[in-house]
């Protein structure tokens, strides 16, 4: 970007703003110290087993506030660390080591931008609050994640995914700009707006943004979006028109019922329809389908599948139809409604038989009906893993023997197999920092609890049961034929663990693949003294 459009932003709102919240003094953050009343609340996210202890947290209201938090960060020599929606799931913002937390909560606006002919988003945004602006005044939206919680400033950065992804890609697949406020050699921050028009000198910076994940080159203050394919200058042609109505479907199994050749069929069966090319190749006619198996353990009584279709696709009755007939083939015990809670999924009994429902409240509904998302004294771990073919019979073996045994009795524990492919696969690993383009669905091994006294058992339980199931590619999804390595935005420290990741494979390539040395070459540039790290951070080359 030139420097006047980079300085016309840094002065303030761009043009077509229309405030949202009392006008902040300029430059000056809200300090929270220890003995503020409010300091419990803001040392923490959404997994109470990172709480912290910083000398202080600032709440900011703009990017002029960042570049001073920053500045007053690296003249003092003080560690800070950056909180957006409090969803990370390792300790990389709360820590021992943090003494400064820049808290970005509050920085929400969601506008267009006339000048870039894109809509801002500031990195305090949420990405429900996002979804109901863009689509209520222009009928548009960004094919964001499902928890309307998540803050976009980690949840863009990572290669967010979610509900409309097999449709219209990743949400870094309309990313159009990107302000990071980043400090050079000399130690002076600076706001830089990165592209990703190919005549930016600042574009690589925009690229790293587009899957690297939070916290390694600077701090997010804005992001701009534009699909690529966006004609017109008028708000709405810059972004994709979601479905007017979608078609949503849930059933389950009950585990009493459940055998393992039953259950071993079930993950077969999903698990080579989504490998199938006629149902996840860029264009598929089932490109409108977003499915998630939720494979929950035995204590919780029931295993499920809950699925969305785009209900204007062709025959997307009879498609949704066909999806479940394929995915229980040969399964040979009677599905029934949802009747649990499972993961972040309320019961949902009245889906047994597909309903139609418009699509913004469709959104709502599967974003914030859980009271796992409200839950103040929620505790969790989880880990991940993609998939280009389906698992192997020793693994899902070992899927049955850790879900099925009773050695943890929490009906919250879980691994979720999600839908992936079409257009996401649309785009080149090398296009985008989000390397996992090759892969047709992905997992998430989470497990919930709340009381502390079970930390052990639960963590123990989730490590055990994800290195048994890698247990021969050295206790982790290695980037092979047939696993894609992991998600960063599923953050799990035990990758840089030699004790449980033993092989040989590092954890930046399991997250990055292929891309890792260019975004080092790319930290080296923005952040030469790395001011912004954690323990998974980008490292300098």
């Amino acid at each position: 970007m030139t420097n006047d459009h980079e300085n016309q932003v840094r002065g303030g709102k761009p043009k077509g703003h229309r405030p949202e919240k009392a006008p902040a003094a300029e430059f000056c953050a809200t300090k929270i110290a220890a003995a503020d009343p409010r300091y419990g609340d803001l040392v923490r996210g959404m997994n109470q087993r990172w709480v912290g202890r910083p000398e202080s947290v600032r709440v900011v209201d703009s990017t002029q506030q960042v570049v001073a938090v920053v500045q007053e960060a690296v003249r003092s020599g003080k560690k800070l660390t950056i909180r957006g929606g409090g969803h990370c799931y390792e300790d990389f913002v709360f820590n021992a080591d943090t003494q400064i937390v820049l808290d970005m909560s509050e920085m929400t606006s969601v506008y267009y931008d006339e000048r870039l002919s894109a809509f801002a988003v500031e990195a305090g945004a949420t990405l429900l609050d996002v979804y109901e602006r863009l689509y209520k005044v222009w009928g548009v939206t960004v094919p964001g994640g499902m928890c309307y919680s998540v803050g976009v400033g980690g949840h863009v950065s990572g290669g967010g995914w979610g509900m409309l992804a097999r449709q219209h890609g990743l949400v870094v697949d309309h990313l159009y700009a990107v302000e990071v406020v980043v400090v050079d050699s000399h130690g002076k921050a600076r706001t830089v707006i990165a592209t990703r028009e190919e005549s930016d000198p600042n574009r690589e910076l925009w690229w790293a943004h587009t899957g690297a994940g939070g916290g390694n080159f600077g701090a997010i203050t804005r992001y701009w979006f534009r699909s690529p394919q966006a004609t017109g200058r008028r708000p709405e042609q810059a972004l994709i028109k979601p479905p007017n109505e979608v078609l949503i479907s849930a059933v389950a199994w009950s585990w009493d019922d459940m055998t393992k050749e039953a259950f071993t069929r079930l993950t077969q069966n999903y698990a080579a329809w989504h490998v199938a090319d006629e149902n996840s190749m860029p264009g598929s006619s089932y490109s409108g389908l977003m499915s998630s198996l939720l494979l929950n353990h035995r204590s919780n009584g029931q295993i499920g599948l809950v699925s969305q279709m785009d209900a204007a696709a062709p025959n997307a009755e009879k498609l949704l139809e066909l999806y479940i007939a394929a995915v229980t083939e040969g399964v040979d015990i009677e599905h029934g409604p949802v009747t649990n809670t499972m993961g972040e999924h309320k019961p949902m009994p009245q889906y047994h038989k597909p309903q139609r429902m418009p699509w913004l409240q469709a959104t709502r509904y599967f974003g914030t009906t859980n009271n796992t998302l409200v839950d103040p004294t929620l505790r969790a771990d989880y880990k991940s893993a993609y998939n280009k073919l389906p698992m192997t019979d020793v693994q899902i073996a070992a899927l049955y023997e850790h879900l099925a045994h009773t050695d943890l009795e929490n009906p919250r524990a879980m691994v979720q197999l999600s839908s992936f492919g079409c257009a996401v696969n649309s785009v080149k690993p090398w296009e985008t920092a989000s390397v996992h383009r090759d892969s047709r669905f992905k997992l998430l091994y989470q497990t919930y609890w709340n009381d502390p006294a079970d930390d052990d058992a639960n963590i123990s339980w989730l490590r055990d049961f994800y290195e048994d199931v890698y247990k021969q590619t050295g206790g982790v999804p290695v980037l092979d034929d047939t696993t894609d390595g992991c998600y960063v935005n599923y953050a799990d420290i035990d990758l840089n663990d030699p004790r449980h990741n033993t092989s040989g494979v590092p954890w930046h390539t399991l997250y990055f693949g292929d891309n890792y040395p260019r975004l080092q070459d790319v930290k080296a540039k923005w952040d030469p003294g790395n001011h912004f790290s954690h323990r998974q951070s980008v490292r300098l080359p």
